[in-house]
């Protein structure tokens, strides 16, 4: 017995922007992180829009008086990055030369990020609370790096796009009115849109880890952060930046898994 498929139009359009768009712009390390992306919209659009929404958290915290508060902590978080940053190399050959900027935001927050284009903010709750050493500090920055390297953001917008040019398009075909499209879309943004996916923490951790050996931090401490991490959620939430982050077992598996492949680079980075 035959089944015969139909290609309808959102297919075959759907295909064609999916398959011309498909490409990577990083190398996969050591650890090999390596896969095609989706990738429709430009990295330097992408770049500025991140750039613009750092300097407007810059200022809303600077008008609060709690950015850049604790001048011995910031120095600690600028020069991990100073160390981090050349390594980045190895996967992008461009980052290195991006316009970094390390900053730290005075708040109980347990949180960290790095947006596109290099622009890192500390929180200054996850180091206190957690009393994180340099080493760990490196890892939370490894990992945050590794979704700008990676493109995450860039890749997730574009999955939205991919998915609302779909959308726009079956609306067409059969006759839904425009405010269907826009329900639909908002739907996706809001379910699927606003957050990493595992497969994105899970790659991060990979590439985080690599840089955290090659800048000479002991990649070891990734356990230890992980085993504070869970210290600190076991009586509620987690940190809002490891609430998509895989489960704790499957996390400290691939840690200890990696050790192995990244250990030799942090002996040679010590030398």
């Amino acid at each position: 017995m035959f089944t015969f498929r139909i290609i309808t139009p959102v297919t075959l359009c759907l295909t064609a922007l999916l398959l011309g768009a498909c490409q990577t712009t990083t190398s996969g390390g050591s650890v090999g992180a390596d896969r095609k992306q989706l990738l429709l919209v430009s990295s330097q659009e992408l770049d500025q829009m991140a750039a613009q929404s750092y300097n407007k958290l810059k200022a809303e915290a600077a008008a609060k008086g709690t950015l850049n508060t604790d001048s011995a902590m910031l120095q600690r978080v600028r020069n991990v990055a100073a160390r981090i940053q050349p390594q980045t190399g190895v996967f992008r050959r461009d980052a290195p030369g991006w316009r970094w900027e390390v900053n730290v935001i005075n708040s109980n927050e347990l949180n960290a990020y790095c947006m596109p284009g290099g622009k890192i903010m500390f929180y200054s709750g996850l180091i206190r609370q957690l009393a994180l050493s340099d080493d760990e500090i490196a890892v939370v920055m490894g990992h945050e790096i590794a979704h700008a390297l990676r493109e995450h953001s860039r890749e997730q917008v574009s999955q939205a796009i991919a998915a609302q040019t779909a959308i726009g398009i079956g609306a067409s075909i059969f006759g839904l009115g425009q405010g269907s499209s826009d329900v639909a879309g908002m739907a996706y943004q809001s379910l699927l849109a606003t957050r990493f996916s595992r497969n994105d923490e899970s790659e991060a951790d990979r590439i985080g880890l690599e840089l955290t050996a090659r800048a000479a931090y002991d990649p070891r401490a990734a356990v230890s952060l992980w085993q504070k991490m869970i210290r600190a959620s076991s009586g509620g939430r987690p940190p809002e930046f490891l609430s998509s982050h895989p489960t704790e077992s499957s996390r400290v598996q691939q840690i200890e898994a990696l050790l192995p492949t990244v250990m030799p680079l942090y002996a040679a980075a010590r030398r």
